[in-house]
C-alpha cells in the first residue's frame, strides 16, 4: 500500500483560502475541488437543455445518485430522498405530525438551535408540548437512553434526538434510543447532520423512522445536498410543504392532461413524487453525491479519518492539561472528528472573533450549561501546523 497523503498535500486538493486556518469543518464543510467540478459540470448539463434534463432525464439521474447514497449509508434507495439539508429534513417531518392539543414531543437540551426552534413551532401551533430532557456534563453514555425514556408518557408522539451533537460534539447512542422507543409504540426523528463521512451508518439496523443527514459536511459533497430517509410506512403522511407535479404523477400515467414533458416522474418512489420533484430547481448539488463518495474512496477517507481522530484527541489533551479542565464525556462518546475543547473564557463570541479577526483562525466557539468549547473540526487536510496555531492563541487568550 501506498503511504497516505500528507493532509498538506490534501489540503492543495480543496478551494480553501490560502494561509486561512480552517478548523471548522464541521458547520459548511469543504468542498474538493474535482467534486465542484462535477458540481458546475451538472449544472452547465442542466443549462445546455433545461427541459430535457429537469423533464426528462432528471427522475433516472437522481435515482442513480439516491442509489450510490443509499449504499453508502446502509439503506434502501427508495426510502430515501434528497433534500437541501438536515435543519430541511427536520423541518418536513416535525411539519407533517398531526399532534393534538396535550401531546408531547421528547427532545434534550443539546440539540441544535434551529432544530429545536422548529420543534418549539410546531409544538405551540398545535398545542402540543416540547420536552427536554437535561443531560449533564460529563456525558454517560449509559444515561441517554434511560434518562430519556423515562421522561416519555402515554401522551409522547415523538422522540427527536441528534446523532452527533452540534454544540457539544457528543455521539448519542441513538440505535438503542430508537429501539426502546419502537417498544413503547413512539416514532423516532434522528437529527444526524454531522454523521455522514463521519461516522459508519447502517440506517437499516440503526433503525429510526426518520433520519435526516447532511452530504455537504464531512462527505465533502456540495452545499445544499443532504437526505431524508423514511421507514416505508411513514412516508405517506409526509408533507413536503410544496404541492407539485409529484402529486398528480398517477393522473399524468392515466392521461389525465397537465403539462407534457414531465412524466419522468410517473413510477417513480412516493418520496421523490411528493417530496422531490417541484418543478424548477437546481438539483446539481445532489447528482454531485457520487462524486464525493468517489473522491473519500480514491483517498483512503477512513484511514484518514482515523489519523485525524488521534490526532483530534491528543490536541485535546494537550489542551485540558494546560487548563485544567477535564473532558466533557469519555473517548467512545465523543465525535471522531469534532473536538470540543473546553476552555476558560466568559464570553465565547469575543473569543471566536479574535481567533478570527486577530489569528486568521476560523472555529466556532460554543456554550452549553454555562460552559463554553472551543468546537475544533479535525479534517484530512488538517495540518499540524493549524493545529499548532489553534493552540498557541487558545494559550495567548489564557483560555
Amino acid at each position: 500500500m501506498p503511504p497516505l497523503p500528507s493532509p498538506s498535500a490534501l489540503r492543495t486538493l480543496f478551494l480553501l483560502e490560502p494561509g486561512l486556518v480552517f478548523l471548522n469543518h464541521g458547520s459548511f464543510g469543504a468542498c474538493p475541488a474535482p467534486v465542484f467540478e462535477a458540481y458546475q459540470q451538472w449544472q452547465r448539463e442542466l443549462e445546455r437543455n433545461p427541459v430535457a434534463f429537469l423533464g426528462r432525464r432528471s427522475a433516472a439521474l437522481l435515482r442513480d445518485a439516491r442509489e450510490r447514497l443509499a449504499a453508502f449509508v446502509g439503506a434502501a434507495a427508495d426510502d430515501l430522498v434528497f433534500v437541501p439539508n438536515a435543519t430541511t429534513g427536520v423541518n418536513i417531518v416535525a411539519r407533517s405530525l398531526r399532534l393534538s392539543p396535550g401531546d408531547e414531543v421528547l427532545s434534550t437540551d443539546h440539540e441544535y438551535g434551529a432544530c429545536d426552534a422548529t420543534l418549539r413551532v410546531v409544538c405551540e401551533r398545535a398545542g402540543a408540548v416540547l420536552r427536554r430532557v437535561t443531560l449533564p456534563l460529563p456525558f454517560e453514555p449509559g444515561e441517554f437512553v434511560p434518562r430519556l425514556m423515562a421522561a416519555a408518557t402515554p401522551r409522547t408522539r415523538l422522540v427527536f434526538a441528534s446523532h452527533v451533537t452540534s454544540t457539544t460534539a457528543l455521539v448519542f447512542p441513538v440505535a438503542e434510543l430508537c429501539a426502546r422507543a419502537r417498544e413503547a409504540g413512539i416514532a423516532t426523528l434522528i437529527d444526524g447532520a454531522h454523521a455522514p463521512g463521519q461516522l459508519e451508518l447502517d440506517l437499516a439496523a440503526l433503525g429510526a423512522d426518520y433520519y435526516t443527514g447532511n452530504a455537504h459536511k464531512w462527505l465533502c459533497a456540495p452545499k445544499g445536498a443532504a437526505f431524508l430517509h423514511v421507514q416505508p410506512g411513514r412516508q405517506a403522511a409526509l408533507d413536503g410543504g410544496v404541492v407539485s407535479w409529484g402529486w398528480l404523477a398517477e393522473e399524468l400515467a392515466a392521461g389525465g392532461g397537465g403539462h407534457t414533458g414531465f412524466d419522468a416522474y410517473v413510477g417513480t418512489t412516493l418520496l421523490e413524487r411528493r417530496l422531490q420533484w417541484q418543478g424548477t430547481r437546481d438539483i446539481a448539488a445532489f447528482l454531485a453525491v457520487p462524486a464525493a463518495l468517489d473522491f473519500l474512496a480514491a483517498h483512503d477517507w477512513p484511514a484518514h479519518r482515523a489519523l485525524a481522530r488521534a490526532r483530534g484527541r491528543a490536541l485535546q489533551s494537550r489542551v485540558c492539561t494546560r487548563n485544567g479542565l477535564e473532558p466533557i464525556g469519555p473517548d467512545a462518546a465523543l465525535a471522531p472528528q469534532m473536538v470540543p475543547l473546553p476552555v476558560r473564557t466568559d464570553d465565547g463570541e469575543g473569543l471566536r472573533r479574535w481567533l478570527a479577526e486577530s489569528r486568521g483562525i476560523e472555529v466556532p466557539v460554543t456554550q452549553h450549561a454555562g460552559r463554553h468549547f472551543v468546537r475544533v473540526s479535525v479534517q484530512a487536510y488538517t495540518t499540524d501546523e493549524e493545529i499548532a496555531a489553534l493552540e498557541a492563541a487558545l494559550a495567548e487568550a489564557g483560555a
